[in-house]
């Protein structure tokens, strides 16, 4: 298959360019952090925790997109921060099992939001690799 006969060479996760759809992701998990730090008056220094990922995910992001030549290092470095976002998530399994699951409320709805927009965020990302891969082949 020839590249030229390709309309849309570039991958696109819900109609937007992956580096822009892990720039909403890291504003996403930054805003999210703050707004449940505020909203459950929490003084603990864990409900940061997805501002102080999100942040991290922001900024490679946006230097995916700044220097070209280094997309995909930061675009990798952006996918294992989403994995430990992920992982963090995961953490609400533990209190599912334990059967305390919402006993605090914010911290699991919380851990919940991570869980799923990580699997997601990485699934698209996956999906973008291996988009970058076919093309790449297809120009080889």
């Amino acid at each position: 298959m020839n590249l030229e006969n390709n309309q849309n060479p570039e991958f696109k996760a819900l109609g937007l360019k992956i580096e822009i759809l892990s720039i909403l992701f890291g504003v996403f998990l930054i805003l999210w952090g703050i707004v449940v730090s505020i909203i459950s008056g929490s003084n603990s220094f864990t409900s940061y925790i997805p501002s102080l990922i999100g942040i991290p995910i922001l900024i490679f992001s946006y230097l995916s997109i700044k220097i070209e030549n280094k997309k995909k290092l930061f675009m990798h470095i952006v996918v294992f921060l989403a994995l430990i976002v992920l992982l963090g998530g995961l953490d609400f399994l533990r209190s599912i099992l334990s059967g305390n699951v919402f006993n605090n409320f914010w911290a699991d709805t919380s851990k919940l939001i991570m869980l799923i927009t990580g699997s997601f965020f990485i699934f698209f990302c996956i999906k973008s690799f291996i988009h970058s891969r076919k093309n790449k082949n297809l120009q080889s």
